[in-house]
This record gives structure tokens, C-alpha cells and sequence, in this order.
């Protein structure tokens, strides 16, 4: 079960520097596309390539995120608790999480199935969106994983 848990967290890993490309990208984008305005030389679909990217960068860093437990948590109420009431709780949040996570990627990838069908794209760059759905949908996943590996690590008692 060690490999494993290692082997979503590379993988968490890997998916988060794919956001960070992108986030590297949006900002040089935004940067050049100020610039440019300057001189009356705006780049084209910006808008639509910062759209992107963000979804992007939101989707492909949240398994690392929730890997590491940096987003916010309040726990005034858990630290009175017992430790075995504590991992009930994490555990059935956890559990709802991934239930969550999971029709959230199931119904990314249907929707993204069904924007490569209907072939739509970007009005300025013609860019498909499917290929951000599919990414999306794989990241959803990917974070069920993570939170499948949250509730073996409470379960065997190396959590927190």
C-alpha cells in the first residue's frame, strides 16, 4: 500500500507542475498582452488563452493541494475531540469528498465527450475545449485518489 500512496503523490506531483506551466504561462501572457496595449498591439484571444489556463491551473493543482492539506481548515471544534472521533470525522469527510470528486470527473468527462462531438471551440483562436474538460475530468480523479490515500492513512493511524 506504500508504493501505491508514493505513486499518487508523484503523480499529484506531476500534475501540479502541468498547472504550473500554465500558471508560468497566464502571467507572462498577461504580462506581454499589458505591454503590447501600450504600443496599440494587443494580442488576440488573450482573454480566451487566460480562460483556459486558469482552469487549467485550478484543476491540475488541487490533488498536490489536498495532498500537502493546503487549503483551509478550521478545526476549533475537532482539537476538543477525542483522536478517534477526529478520524471518524476525517473519514466521512473524506468519503464525501471522493463521492463528490468522482461525479464531478464523471461528469466532466461526459461533457467534455460531448464537446468533441459538437466540435465547439474558441471564437477568436478556434481553440477546442474538450482537451481542458478531459484534463479536468483526469484531475477529479486523480484527487479521489489522493483522498482514497487520506482514508488509508487514518485507518492505519499515520494521518496528521
Amino acid at each position: 500500500m506504500d508504493r501505491f500512496i508514493d505513486q499518487v503523490r508523484r503523480l499529484s506531483r506531476f500534475v501540479n507542475v502541468i498547472g504550473g506551466i500554465s500558471l508560468v504561462f497566464l502571467m507572462s501572457l498577461t504580462f506581454a498582452d499589458v505591454l503590447l496595449r501600450s504600443f496599440k498591439m494587443p494580442i488576440p484571444g488573450t482573454y480566451e488563452l487566460v480562460a483556459l489556463s486558469s482552469a487549467v491551473v485550478i484543476g491540475f493543482s488541487l490533488p498536490l493541494t489536498s495532498w500537502r492539506r493546503g487549503h483551509i481548515y478550521v478545526d476549533i471544534l475537532l482539537v476538543k475531540l477525542s483522536k478517534r472521533v477526529r478520524d471518524i470525522f476525517n473519514l466521512v469527510t473524506r468519503f464525501m469528498v471522493l463521492v463528490l470528486f468522482i461525479l464531478i470527473g464523471w461528469n466532466l468527462i461526459r461533457y467534455g465527450v460531448a464537446l468533441h462531438k459538437s466540435g465547439e471551440v474558441s471564437l477568436t483562436l478556434n481553440i477546442p475545449f474538450y482537451p481542458v474538460a478531459y484534463g479536468l475530468g483526469v484531475c477529479s480523479f486523480i484527487e479521489c485518489l489522493v483522498m482514497f490515500c487520506d482514508m488509508v492513512k487514518i485507518v492505519g493511524g499515520d494521518y496528521e
